[in-house]
């Protein structure tokens, strides 16, 4: 077990590159003692601390046109664009089963973000801890509009990214010294500020939430914030960082398989180009 912490970016479907860097993981048998994810990116640490390497991919390659999986029907009937109810239902019990046994029995810490949609802010879901940890990742995962907010313990919740897209400082705040991060995007890139009719839609949407909207709105600087102290940590030695070498073009919702299959293959050529270094870096 490597004392040390890892913090997964969100990003629905572009966290395959992320599948493709914690597979090389598995590979290595590098195991950190506490994972954190935000959004997609807690699915790819389930199947991490589950070690079932190549998990990720074989969903999307196999369902990504499956409208059972991924569909606007889904969202127009269940309000929500990925059906969670199919994901942690029949394609985890019978499709591609998830090991379950082996996720719950892990002694790896395992860390959900979620927004509070009446608060705006976000709050931490741990395996072990919280008793509805498959609804704390559902919650982390839905995106605002395009999701129905998730019940946990008569609370209401949508996307971590919200109001955390990366948690890289509740890690440090946990008091580990070795913090490595895998982000989707590549080095330099910053979101742009909310467009004027998004913003529209979430005042419509979310009208009686005033301090959810505002989190919202705020999400393009905050994101930006992080990255710029995330580079400073970097460049302190602080934290190591994986993230893609180039500008990733698939969408959150991406429907082309070459593409898919690409970015995980771009995830495990990175991860495995950076090995030496991570090593280095955790000191193994």
């Amino acid at each position: 077990m490597t004392e040390g912490a890892l913090v997964l970016e969100g990003g629905s479907l572009r966290c395959l590159f992320t599948a493709g860097v914690t597979d090389v993981l598995l590979e290595e048998g590098i195991e950190f003692s506490y994972v954190n994810g935000v959004s997609a990116g807690t699915m790819c640490g389930m199947n991490y601390i589950s070690k079932q390497k190549g998990r990720m991919l074989e969903i999307n390659e196999k369902y990504v046109h499956d409208k059972r999986y991924l569909s606007l029907k889904n969202m127009m009937k269940n309000r929500q664009i990925f059906n969670f109810d199919f994901v942690f239902g029949e394609l985890s019990t019978d499709l591609i089963p998830f090991d379950y046994e082996s996720f719950y029995e892990s002694p790896q810490r395992f860390v959900a973000v979620a927004t509070r949609c009446r608060t705006g802010e976000p709050e931490f879901f741990e395996k072990g801890k919280c008793k509805d940890m498959i609804g704390a990742v559902q919650a982390s995962s839905s995106m605002p509009v395009l999701s129905r907010m998730i019940d946990i313990e008569g609370k209401k919740y949508l996307d971590g990214g919200i109001s955390l897209p990366i948690a890289y400082r509740k890690a440090i705040e946990e008091g580990y010294e070795k913090v490595v991060l895998v982000l989707t995007r590549n080095e330099g890139y910053r979101k742009k500020p909310v467009k004027a009719v998004t913003k529209k839609i979430y005042d419509t949407y979310f009208q009686p939430l005033p301090r959810l909207r505002e989190a919202l709105y705020q999400v393009p600087d905050r994101y930006n914030r992080f990255q710029e102290e995330i580079a400073r940590l970097e460049q302190e030695g602080r934290i190591f960082v994986i993230r893609p070498e180039f500008p990733v073009h698939v969408s959150r919702m991406e429907q082309n398989k070459k593409k898919l299959r690409e970015l995980y293959a771009e995830g495990v050529r990175v991860g495995r180009d950076r090995l030496e270094e991570l090593y280095k870096y955790l000191e193994l």
